[in-house]
């Protein structure tokens, strides 16, 4: 149809005539616009409105069989116009129930309805979850490690102390279900649960991390009871900001651990579940991780505090297990990927006398302040690197090189030797030492045993006997107190003196000690410690036994 039929006043080609009916060519450009618009709405309307496929579908078939009726004489006994009538007849019934479903809606009350919804939404929920289950997993063939639980020890002392840690095991498991189940933790005072920022609106740490502890205690009731909450109330879908670091030892690790001592499947599968929230945080720059991480929308930060904005190397440097281990039950290449591009980065990267300083920077690449420490900030790196050859079978040449070559930095660098004899980690701030040793730090006592048999140059004696003096300092931190516990940090002083008892004063306490701090005597070397201290101190009992005539094996 012409444009001039349509719009008769622009047909006059009389551009000086006076007539109202003139109008300028642009606003004859404007009015073919307007009902361009008009058309284009009219046939979005047919297409994309819901029905709209009903509606087109009536209006071409039904002139379709008025045409066939008018040629061929035939009426509605046609087939398509009884096709037709099937439709509308179905069309009419669901309008029907609808209409009845409705009605006895609004009959009821609100707090019903509400309840409703609720429960339509639960049950959508577990739809998607349940469709993502398995969902591109490859199949495994599940082998039980040998070992992990059916052994009972022949010696009566040591079984009467393994069924009194159970006991223990077993006192704190249950006040936690009565007082704090679901909670991340229990405040023991208040019997309430509590949940830190660490984990945002993330539920279920407790749980979650002790899976592998129930598993191997034996304690089959509840490590049942564990598992079933976790397939039923372990939710990563919400709108929170997490930690990366503490999520994925904590939640990645213990989901892990479970899967492979138990062989259930709900933990690989939520173990990937969680691994794939995770990997936002690693679009940055460098493919260095931020240390927070918004579930929801994948935007990451760092700590404000962190050197500027930087990444710690304890918390992406304590990634590597998980995801190796992520890839491998996923068959998604991406979590070892992004692991091993933060070995490229580092490996890159010059290091200051060969040591790694606690900060990074995601977005340039390069360090922040230069404080390295193999306590707090720095630890979990050096033990991921030594577990990472461990893991592989001893195959992963590059972490045992990296392990081994940090470790010899650590000991030219770090390692000293108090007037007293204690052997301590000092810390490094900018090229000058600091003489103190923090609670984390007694860990490293049981990693340097544990690589000890791969150690270089035949140095496996020299590794050895340094594990045992950094754990024989931490055992002496526990027993030189009044109270036997050890303290957050010590100060180490190469001579008796007043500079040695006021940076002992001013370093050493305890988090459990009511106003934070002991003053000390000058015991020149009184030492650090930490949970930790049992670590490495009960791997050395295991390595060594008793042939060791140090009383650091009495720390367990």
């Amino acid at each position: 149809m012409p444009v001039v039929t349509l719009l008769p006043f622009t047909a006059t080609s009389n551009r000086k005539s006076a007539s109202p009916t003139y109008f300028r060519l642009s606003e004859k450009f404007i009015l073919l616009l307007v009902f361009s618009a008009f058309i284009t709405v009219c046939i979005g309307v047919l297409f994309f409105l819901p029905n709209s496929s009903k509606l087109l579908g009536g209006v071409f078939l039904r002139s379709s069989s008025v045409e066939t009726a008018t040629r061929t004489g035939t009426d509605r006994d046609s087939g398509v116009g009884s096709g037709n009538t099937e439709k509308n007849v179905k069309i009419k019934k669901d309008h029907d129930e609808l209409l009845i479903e409705a009605q006895d809606t609004l009959q009821k009350h609100p707090d019903d309805i509400k309840k409703d919804i609720r429960n339509d939404k639960d049950e959508v929920i577990k739809g998607l979850v349940k469709g993502w289950r398995g969902k591109n997993l490859p199949v495994i063939e599940y082998i039980r490690p040998p070992g992990a639980t059916g052994q009972e020890p022949t010696d009566p002392e040591i079984k009467q102390k393994r069924a009194k840690i159970k006991e223990m095991m077993q006192f704190a498991w249950e006040n936690y279900k009565s007082y704090a189940w679901g909670s991340n933790e229990l405040r023991p005072l208040s019997k309430q649960g509590h949940s830190s920022n660490l984990f945002g609106s993330l539920k279920g740490a407790t749980i979650v991390d002790a899976l592998d502890t129930l598993y191997i205690m034996e304690m089959d009731d509840e490590f049942e009871a564990a598992a079933e909450w976790v397939e039923n109330n372990l939710d990563f879908n919400m709108n929170t900001e997490i930690s990366v670091f503490e999520v994925n030892i904590r939640f990645v690790g213990g989901l892990l651990s479970a899967y492979y001592l138990s062989g259930k499947e709900v933990f690989r599968q939520k173990a990937v579940e969680l691994g794939e929230k995770l990997l936002p945080a690693f679009k940055t720059p460098t493919g260095i991780p931020w240390a927070l991480l918004n579930m929801k929308s994948g935007i990451g930060r760092n700590w404000p505090w962190a050197s500027g904005g930087s990444s710690i190397l304890a918390e992406y440097g304590t990634l590597h297990l998980e995801f190796m281990h992520l890839s491998k039950l996923s068959g998604n290449p991406a979590f070892a990927e992004k692991a091993m591009n933060i070995r490229k980065v580092l490996k890159r990267l010059e290091k200051p006398s060969g040591l790694y300083p606690n900060y990074l920077n995601p977005n340039s690449g390069n360090w922040g302040q230069h404080h390295v420490s193999v306590g707090g900030l720095g630890d979990s790196f050096y033990e991921y690197l030594l577990k990472a050859w461990i893991m592989s079978d001893k195959s992963d040449e590059e972490g045992r090189k990296l392990y081994y070559e940090a470790l010899q930095a650590i000991e030219k660098n770090l390692i000293r030797k108090s007037s007293g004899g204690l052997t301590y980690i000092a810390e490094w701030k900018g090229g000058l030492l600091e003489h103190k040793m923090g609670h984390l730090t007694c860990f490293a006592g049981g990693m340097i045993a544990l690589g000890a048999d791969g150690a270089p140059d035949q140095q496996t004696g020299h590794h050895m006997e340094l594990a045992a003096e950094i754990t024989r300092t931490c055992h002496e931190s526990y027993a030189r107190t009044n109270l036997k516990l050890g303290p957050e940090n010590s100060a180490f002083a190469l001579r008796c003196g007043r500079s040695h008892r006021k940076a002992s004063v001013r370093m050493k306490y305890f988090i459990l000690r009511r106003g934070g701090r002991q003053r000390p005597t000058c015991t020149c070397g009184g030492s650090p410690t930490t949970p930790n201290t049992g670590s490495g101190a009960g791997r050395l009992c295991r390595l060594w036994s008793s042939t060791v005539g140090w009383r650091g094996a009495t720390v367990v």
